[in-house]
């Protein structure tokens, strides 16, 4: 059987499930979620093969209204991360409150919807969190308010959460795989380095730990990251790491009194780091303040966010 691959981007609104979505399909966490907005940052790819035929998904930020450079970054990369690609999901939840009067659909996804038909891209809907709905029927409306807006090739309710409806989506996708040669190996999950996974882990914790405006000014720039044998023989990893934030308040937040809070988190990324080596981890963690980075592209492109 001749080989055949696509490449697929993932876009939609923060917070829809996108980069959830595309964990579940590869089995594996290759981004980082949670219930912060914009918990995504940058285009993360992740590589699906059964068979004859790779699907290469290109998980982007969520499309938002910029605030600051980073913010344009990010949805520079959506931009970019529909460059050159096969088809587009557009991830939507299916408990979007939608807006009375003329529009009728959250404003990022209007402006999605114009780039695609912009670019002549074909695309399916994807319509999550459907285990989140009360009445079943009211995935009528919603199906028939986007479908006013785009011809979609195919409109899939899922939950990526349970999975769900996961597998016809990935039947739908097939249709778009040419004959080419696989772009990478069969076992090959990300073309995410190692080095920022780890850095990616750790910012989960942060984002899962802190509340309100603090995890939206946080980076994470990994200063150490080997890998040895302990006098026992035993494999290592070490992993010194600073947190970035905005604000000395922000500092004493994310430390927290005595440092119970950068302890705790420190803890929680150690697991997460020996789950995916499966070998042990020692997590040190620093905190500095870098005052209004996220308007700074030398600070951006060093945290490698541009």
């Amino acid at each position: 059987m001749k080989e055949k691959s696509s490449f697929i981007a993932i876009i939609g609104r923060p917070n829809v499930g996108k980069s959830s979505l595309m964990n579940r399909v590869l089995g594996q966490k290759v981004a980082i979620v949670s219930n912060k907005p914009q918990t995504t940052r940058t285009r993360i790819m992740g590589v699906h093969t059964i068979g004859a035929v790779q699907t290469v998904f290109i998980d982007t930020p969520g499309f938002h209204k910029p605030r600051n450079e980073l913010d344009k970054n990010m949805n520079k990369a959506v931009g970019d991360g529909m460059s050159d690609v096969d088809a587009a999901i557009l991830v939507v939840e299916a408990i979007t409150p939608f807006k009375q009067g003329t529009e009728t659909i959250p404003p990022a996804e209007v402006e999605l919807l114009k780039e695609l038909k912009k670019r002549k891209l074909k695309a399916i809907l994807v319509i999550n969190k459907i285990d989140l709905l009360d009445k079943k029927e009211e995935l009528l409306t919603i199906i028939t308010k986007y479908n006013n807006q785009f011809d979609f090739d195919a409109i899939i309710p899922l939950s990526a959460k349970t999975g769900n409806g996961v597998d016809f989506m990935l039947t739908e996708l097939e249709k778009y795989a040419k004959p080419s040669p696989h772009y990478f190996c069969e076992d090959d999950i990300t073309d995410q380095p190692e080095k920022v996974m780890v850095a990616e882990m750790i910012r989960e914790k942060l984002l899962r730990t802190l509340d309100k405006e603090v995890p939206h000014g946080i980076a994470v720039d990994l200063e150490r990251f080997v890998e040895r044998d302990t006098v026992n023989g035993e494999p290592i990893v070490e992993v010194d790491a600073i947190i970035i934030c905005e604000k000395d308040s922000h500092k004493g937040i994310i430390i927290g009194k005595q440092g119970a809070t950068l302890k705790r988190i420190g803890s929680m990324a150690r697991k997460d780091i020996e789950d995916f080596f499966g070998i042990k981890a020692n997590v040190k963690l620093w905190v500095k303040v870098k005052e209004d980075w996220r308007n700074r592209q030398g600070l951006i492109h060093t945290f490698g966010l541009d």
